[in-house]
């Protein structure tokens, strides 16, 4: 199974990059799912109704999301409209929507996506570690292929959660900081991991806004208001391929693309 997770879309220009581009992308790798972060769809900061129906009419299969969720208060209810939407599973028993969606791929073949959140330097939550092994246990025995997007800030929590899910989910991989990483790895276990797999947004910016805001505030250490980057915009991802019958991974490599 090939499978294409793309980091964290970033405003209308992440948005516009994945739909130009998505279709194509998909015919000419082969796509066999493709799973986005759009925890920063609406305005670089949040996801509402309206642009969660927009990223689903696109040839993306399952959207996942972080801590800006709740941003846009409409999201709320959209978790009764889809499954296809998750958010960290960590939060706390009553939050709206679900860390887990279990899914088949057009020739029937199923598989599964975990969402959890870290809590080194983010908010509080649940342990995502704990959460883990909660969700896992939901998850039917048959269904072998399992990706993980671990929404976190740390590099060593990240690494972490690839150990310790090793060889019972088929991918680890990270968002949040919007910078793609250079570590592919494919544990002994069998699960491949990448600490970040990046963002789909403005490529002349910083974590997809416009640098001389993000500059300015470390100069002065004021409030700012950032704002989404323009110009051109890239795709970032992390392509695995998966053994469907094992759950066991092939091989993994960040990619970029559009």
């Amino acid at each position: 199974m090939n499978i294409l997770f793309l980091g964290d879309i970033v405003g209308r220009s992440g948005r516009k990059a994945v739909s130009d581009s998505l279709r194509a992308v998909r015919t000419a790798l082969a796509l066999d799912v493709v799973i986005a972060n759009a925890e920063n769809a609406t305005g670089g900061i949040g996801l509402n109704s309206k642009g969660a129906k927009e990223l689903l009419s696109m040839p993306l299969d399952v959207l996942t999301s972080g801590n800006h969720i709740w941003k846009h208060k409409d999201i709320y209810a959209f978790f009764q409209e889809t499954t296809r939407l998750l958010r960290p599973g960590n939060y706390p028993a009553g939050a709206p929507g679900s860390g887990l969606g279990i899914f088949q791929t057009k020739d029937g073949t199923p598989y599964a996506v975990l969402n959890l959140m870290g809590r080194t330097y983010m908010d509080a939550a649940d342990c995502p570690f704990q959460t883990a092994d909660r969700l896992l246990a939901e998850i039917p025995e048959d269904v072998r292929v399992r990706v993980v997007d671990f929404h976190a800030e740390a590099t060593s929590e990240k690494k972490a959660m690839g150990y310790y899910l090793d060889g019972r989910v088929s991918a680890v991989l990270g968002t949040h900081t919007h910078v793609q990483t250079n570590d592919p790895r494919i544990l002994l276990k069998g699960t491949a991991a990448l600490t970040d797999v990046g963002m789909c947004g403005p490529v002349d910016s910083i974590i997809g806004m416009e640098a001389d805001r993000i500059v300015s505030r470390f100069l002065s250490r004021l409030p700012v208001r950032f704002e989404v980057a323009k110009g051109p915009a890239r795709l970032e991802g992390a392509l695995c391929e998966i053994d469907a019958a094992t759950g066991r991974a092939v091989s993994i490599r960040p990619w970029q693309g559009g």
